[in-house]
Formats: structure tokens, sequence, C-alpha cells
């Protein structure tokens, strides 16, 4: 397995979010995890990222405890794309894809030749390599949200964790954005990533992960976890799964 969850608690002293999280990807399988603000869907994240620590259980990367691992190495196995990013100088598009690969030089080393490979193979893979030269400030939201993947990807990763990918963006980059994940899973790259949007779990998915916010957790299959029942549960309000062009969608009751 590339990334297990065994009889996981997350949350703060004092304050259990979720409990007895079970989570096994193997590599190119996709996890979507959902629930409500406040739902412990951060808290997760930064679990998984071994920048907060769990209350119980064990998480492991690659078959390693991930709290015996240092920073360096989680940053070689596993990747991660915020929901947003500010861009406060006019990085190109490579050198943001090529910044994936600090963690695979030295602290006072420079980009070789491999690593400038990796960068252009990820803006390859993600079809931007035609804005390679553009200024990452002057790219469209969608455009940047691809370069921050770009950027992920060229780390060369176990895994990805992307915290609500499509998140601001229009239908038409939402969908492109749910179409590279699905790709990153053919690659072979474990991914998980979150949304608020109940649908994107059966666009490619092979999991889904259900937070709600006391604590109760449901994970298996989209077609299981993705209900009515459950989504009214989770959310407050009535929620309708239905069969559209042989794709599962959720449309709410007013």
């Amino acid at each position: 397995m590339i990334l297990e969850a065994r009889q996981l608690a997350i949350g703060y002293p004092g304050r259990c979010i979720a409990r007895e999280l079970e989570i096994a990807l193997a590599p190119g399988e996709v996890l979507c995890v959902l629930g409500p603000n406040g739902g412990g869907k951060t808290t997760l994240f930064r679990t998984l990222l071994g920048l907060h620590a769990p209350l119980e259980g064990e998480l492991r990367v690659g078959g390693t405890p991930l709290a015996s691992l240092p920073r360096r190495e989680i940053a070689k196995r596993l990747g991660y794309v915020p929901q947003d990013h500010a861009p406060e100088y006019a990085f190109t598009v490579r050198e943001v894809a090529l910044m994936g690969r600090a963690a695979r030089i030295g602290l006072f080393g420079a980009p070789a030749e491999t690593d400038a490979a990796a960068a252009d193979a990820a803006l390859e893979a993600l079809g931007i390599a035609h804005l390679a030269q553009r200024p990452y400030t002057e790219v469209s939201g969608g455009e940047r949200q691809l370069a921050l993947l770009a950027r992920a990807l060229a780390q060369e990763p176990l895994a990805l964790v992307l915290d609500e990918p499509t998140a601001n963006l229009d239908f038409g980059n939402q969908v492109r954005v749910l179409r590279h994940i699905r790709e990153l899973g053919d690659r072979g790259i474990a991914v998980v990533f979150s949304t608020h949007h109940p649908d994107e779990a059966f666009h490619g998915a092979s999991h889904a992960l259900l937070l709600a916010r006391d604590g109760t957790v449901r994970y298996g299959a989209p077609q299981i976890v993705v209900t009515a029942e459950n989504l009214r549960a989770v959310y407050g309000v009535g929620v309708k799964v239905a069969q559209v062009n042989g794709t599962r969608v959720c449309v709410p009751e007013f």
C-alpha cells in the first residue's frame, strides 16, 4: 500500500474530531474526502502530511511509518497542492514546477538537468507546457491550479494530497482538473483530494471518505458512501442521487 491509516484518531489535545479512521490506498487509487466546514478535512490533511501528530493510531507511506521519516523524506514521498495560492512574485510557470524538486536538491545546490527534465515532464503531462515561460501571476486560475499540480508532480511523489483543487474554478476548469486527477491515478500515483461537491467522488475516485461534525466516519466505494441518506445526515439537507448518462449526480432538494 502507498498510503495507510490504521485506527487513526485526529484532532487536538482535549478534542478528538474523528477516530478509528482506516484508509488503504494502493498505487493509482484515488480517495475523495467529503464533509461540511468544521468536519475535519483540514485536520486530516495536516495529519496525513505529518504536520500534525495523530491522537491515536498510525500512518504509513510506502510501508514506512510516517512518524519515523524526516521532513525531507516526507516531501519526497508526499506532494501537496493547497486550495489557493496567492503569488507574490512573477515566477514563470516552469519555475513554479521546478520548485517541486526542492526536496531532491541539496540545501545550497542548484537544479540539475534531471530536475529541469522532471519539471518539463510534469508540465507536459498536464498539458500546460505552452505556458512554461508565462508569468505565474498572469495565467488564469485554472492554469495556476495546474501549475501547482505540476509542481507537486515534479516531486515524483508516491502520493498527492490536494486540498479542494476545484474550488473557485469555473465549470470547464473543474472538469479539466478532475480529468487530470484521474490521469494521475492512471500514472500509478495515489491521490487524496477534498471537495465540497459530492458528485466529484463519482468522477474517477476509487474510494470516498465522508466526515461529519459529530465524528461519524463513512469510508468505502463512492457508490456506497455517497448516498442520499448519508449526505442528508452529514449536510442536513435533502439530496437526491440520480443516474444521468451513466454517471451519478447529486441534486439538492429545495
